[in-house]
């Protein structure tokens, strides 16, 4: 049977994220104690057959069994926020653009998607949660979902595309990922510019939750630093991933990379990248 062209996307946008050579995130040779590419690999094979239905069944519904697939094969949290970018892009139907179908089907949600996702978060469990106190996901939310995400978008810039309507994964990673992509033709190359220029431009919002938002800022100005210095190949680079993988990991820019899946899936999806392109980047810094 043939693989359905929606769940080739779904996965090979996670694959590629966990592939990529990124600073400060879990990658091949550069693994967690507790969270390995193989969690990840699995964590996508879960997924994707699930959101690639996502056309058939409300969005809530599709977060939540996601979660619950994932949650069936891995220990922790890989992939929440993965999920939640993902679910809303892969509802879209084919003939309609993302930018379009996204903001449409946001609009279109309601209380129970709130009360699915809820669930999902729940069942999740990220780091750095906390407690609010308006729509706090271990209540029953009160609004449609994406309302409540419109609640938590100053703090988190998941909850802030299901506000805005992707502005930051369609209107600035997008573009800025099939710029570099032109430029060198190398997938993985791409990723890492497009990750540097991402920290450099907006803090971490997994890192904010996690540290605060001082740390956050940190990082986006040491990021700034080696955009200044020459970018990702430099050593000031291999500095910056050092630092961002110091205190046992928990400055992980983990939101961004999650950011980045989702730029994958517009980019494969809007055909600005073909799945057979050229991945590995042969001069990578770290390899260096």
């Amino acid at each position: 049977m043939p693989i359905n062209p929606l769940e080739h996307f779904v996965k090979l946008a996670c694959i590629w994220e966990v592939r990529a050579r990124k600073a400060g995130n879990v990658c091949p040779g550069r693994e967690f104690a507790d969270l390995t590419v193989n969690d990840f690999l699995r964590s996508a094979d879960a997924i994707a057959p699930i959101l690639a239905q996502s056309t058939e069944q409300p969005l809530g519904l599709t977060i939540c069994r996601a979660i619950e697939a994932t949650r069936a094969v891995v220990t922790t949290n890989t992939n929440l926020g993965i999920v939640l970018l993902l679910a809303p892009l892969a509802a879209v139907p084919a003939d309609e653009s993302l930018v379009v179908g996204v903001s449409r089907i946001l609009a279109a949600t309601t209380r129970n998607d709130a009360a699915e996702v809820f669930a999902a978060i729940r069942i999740a469990n990220p780091g750095g949660l906390g407690k609010v106190s308006s729509e706090d996901v271990h209540g029953e939310p009160t609004q449609i979902l994406r309302e409540v995400m419109a609640l938590a978008s100053e703090r988190d810039f998941i909850a802030a595309q299901y506000a805005n309507g992707f502005a930051l994964v369609l209107g600035e990673m997008l573009p800025t990922f099939r710029d570099r992509f032109r430029r060198c033709g190398v997938v993985e190359q791409a990723i890492v510019d497009l990750q540097l220029a991402t920290l450099a431009h907006w803090p971490d919002s997994l890192i904010a939750r996690k540290l605060g938002l001082e740390i956050a800022e940190e990082v986006r100005r040491r990021a700034c630093v080696v955009v200044e210095n020459g970018g990702t190949a430099t050593p000031a680079y291999r500095e910056f991933d050092a630092w961002l993988r110091g205190d046992g990991h928990r400055r992980n820019p983990g939101t961004t990379a999650d950011l980045i899946a989702a730029t994958l899936f517009a980019a494969l999806r809007e055909g600005a990248i073909d799945a057979s392109a050229a991945f590995e980047w042969t001069a990578h810094p770290f390899a260096a």
